[in-house]
């Protein structure tokens, strides 16, 4: 029996792929959390095979959740399931050790057989996105100008971001400033555009 925990924020969802995975007699989910903050600690407390995980998680995203999962707990796979199928998601997963990457639009019959690869140790991407991934643009982006444009599309100004991330107001401004420029982007809001549909944020 492949035991999982499912972590998907949407109830509905969740629940339809629950059900789902009912029906398979070789997978039982031992658990399902809907914040990113649950999974690591639903990890630690049922010892899964899997973890499958959405990316858009409230609290802690899906990947950082992952990448928390790999180090702590190596022997627990990783399948990503997600509506997000940009390039910059796939090598941000691949970066934070994931096992698997599926979309969500893909046959229930897939999500089944992607979840026995993973539990068997083997790796599981969907084909088309490997290709875009390996032909996408390198994010020019540093992991810090990613946090500071990651807050300003939550809505942030930059003197809301500066104590979060422990920076003085006339820093965020000039990494705001550097991530318009790098991303050849009109304005601020147009650099959130051009991040989000790589998929750097």
């Amino acid at each position: 029996m492949i035991r999982i925990v499912l972590a998907e924020d949407m109830h509905m969802v969740r629940g339809a792929l629950i059900a789902l995975l009912t029906l398979e007699g070789d997978i039982h989910v031992v658990a399902d959390v809907d914040r990113g903050e649950d999974i690591i600690p639903a990890v630690a407390e049922h010892r899964p095979d899997v973890a499958v995980i959405d990316i858009d998680m409230p609290g802690i995203d899906g990947l950082t959740a992952a990448a928390g999962i790999h180090e702590q707990f190596p022997s627990c796979g990783t399948l990503i399931v997600t509506t997000f199928g940009q390039p910059g998601n796939l090598r941000r997963a691949l970066e934070s050790r994931v096992s698997g990457f599926l979309m969500k639009h893909s046959p229930p019959s897939e999500l089944a057989d992607a979840i026995r690869a993973v539990a068997r140790g083997e790796v599981v991407i969907d084909p088309q996105l490997a290709m875009d991934a390996w032909s996408a643009r390198t994010n020019p982006l540093t992991p810090r100008e990613v946090e500071v444009l990651r807050l300003a599309a939550q809505g942030a100004d930059s003197r809301e971001i500066a104590p979060k991330l422990y920076l003085s107001v006339g820093t965020v401004r000039n990494y705001l400033t550097a991530i318009v420029s790098k991303l050849g982007a009109r304005n601020r809001v147009d650099a959130i555009r051009l991040a989000q549909e790589q998929g750097w944020l």
